[in-house]
């Protein structure tokens, strides 16, 4: 399942802001200092290129948190090297629009903006999975088209739009890339036909090699190929045994009706991926550990991304190397407290991978 961690090639490291009132020191206890909010996430965002990163995520979310595309081109201009990934929404958006916002920020970072979509309802309404994804395909389709600079004539089923390119484009002049997950049959074949890097939510090995070959073949229909990342937590600590007592003391204020409400609050509560969360974390030993090294005790506090890597550096390090091995080329890393986990692993881990932007 491995090669040689030598002979592999860079990839991008990614860190997370948390935008989406998703910051604790311990899971379930809200601290009003790590609410969401300009400061806060900014100042994670700051941690974060000081530390070295090569990008950080900034989610979205309707019910919780501040608005994400006002906050990156807040920070935009704060910012020297890192690139910014932002989420957008799709249920929420005009696309030709969209593309003028991109573009804008794109110019306010010199040409570093990276997108998250998500394939999302309008708030208030509720649309099926099919059209959904459908609807997300077309807006993918349409942004990459204005942002390559090409007119254009779309004639969908959500969109019928004929248009030039806005005046404002991207600083290479070329859409940027597209990063988007789900493993729905519906997101699956999205994903397949727009997007550029396919996100993964922690699994064991066995799971996200099925997923890389199964997503590399859908892709290879359409004529396209795809680049993977991967999203996962993090507690790295100089032993492995202090790592495990920071997993065991993030949950030691967790009431587990708070951590279901917490859980069933989430806009994403009843997708396949939350699913396949639940699933490896009903599977894992009762110390919740899944696979050596990947504990899924962050999942009874949160829904999405549920499992951490924990361990000391080198064993961090060969996790993820173990999983670059098998043809992840983005990693979207995050912890708790986000600003403080995001130096430990600076400190302790990133110095010893072979990391950059990813490119096209």
């Amino acid at each position: 399942m491995t090669r040689n961690p030598g002979k592999l090639g860079p990839c991008e490291i990614s860190w997370f802001s948390a935008l989406c009132d998703d910051d604790y020191e311990f899971l379930g206890a809200p601290d009003p200092m790590l609410q969401s909010s300009w400061e806060h996430c900014r100042d994670i965002v700051c941690q974060a290129e000081a530390g070295g990163f090569d990008n950080i995520l900034l989610p979205s979310g309707y019910e919780l948190g501040i608005d994400t595309t006002a906050f990156a081109a807040g920070i935009a201009p704060m910012l020297k090297r890192m690139r910014l990934l932002m989420a957008t929404r799709i249920g929420e958006v005009w696309p030709p629009q969209l593309a003028r916002q991109i573009a804008t920020i794109d110019h306010m970072l010199g040409g570093r903006l990276t997108i998250n979509i998500i394939s999302s309802d309008m708030p208030g309404e509720k649309l099926a999975s099919a059209p959904r994804y459908a609807r997300t395909v077309e807006a993918m389709s349409i942004l990459k088209t204005l942002l390559n600079g090409q007119p254009l004539d779309h004639d969908g089923e959500f969109w019928k739009l004929k248009l030039n390119p806005p005046r404002v484009g991207t600083v290479s002049g070329k859409a940027p890339l597209l990063y988007f997950g789900g493993l729905s049959e519906d997101a699956r074949e999205a994903a397949a036909k727009g997007c550029d890097v396919f996100l993964m939510w922690p699994d064991k090995k066995e799971a996200v090699a099925a997923i890389i070959a199964d997503m590399t073949a859908r892709a290879a229909k359409y004529r396209r190929t795809l680049k993977f990342g991967y999203r996962a937590h993090m507690i790295v600590r100089d032993s492995e045994a202090e790592a495990r007592v920071a997993a065991e003391r993030l949950l030691s204020k967790l009431d587990a009706e708070v951590g279901a409400a917490i859980r069933a609050k989430s806009l994403d509560s009843t997708s396949v991926g939350v699913a396949a969360q639940a699933a490896l974390r009903e599977s894992a030993a009762d110390d919740g550990y899944a696979e050596p090294g990947l504990w899924t005790g962050v999942g009874r506090a949160r829904s999405g991304c549920g499992a951490a890597i924990v361990g000391d550096p080198d064993q961090v390090l060969a996790k993820l190397n173990d999983y670059r091995a098998m043809g992840i080329e983005a990693f979207i890393l995050s912890g708790y407290p986000h600003a403080a986990e995001a130096d430990l692993f600076a400190r302790h881990v990133l110095p010893n991978i072979d990391h950059g932007p990813l490119v096209a």
